[in-house]
């Protein structure tokens, strides 16, 4: 099996089917030693709720949540 360029891999479909695997199903890498093991994800994907407690705080401009909805949709 080879990784992409992007670094992905095709998980083979009898794994997939033995291990209910659906398309969405959010994963687990854990390295021990020289090898990864794919498990199940035990907690629901935070990576966005990371992202904006990164950036909270960080903003110099102060604005409504209407009028930054504005700006998104292009209202004058």
């Amino acid at each position: 099996m080879k990784i992409t360029t992007k670094g992905q891999v095709t998980i083979p479909v009898d794994i997939r089917d033995q291990l209910n695997m659906q398309p969405g199903s959010e994963v687990e890498f854990v390295v021990e030693g020289n090898a990864v093991r794919i498990v199940p994800a035990t907690a629901p994907n935070l990576r966005g709720r990371h992202i904006v407690e990164r950036l909270r705080g960080k903003s110099t401009v102060r604005m409504t949540t209407d009028e930054i909805m504005a700006l998104t949709r292009g209202d004058r």
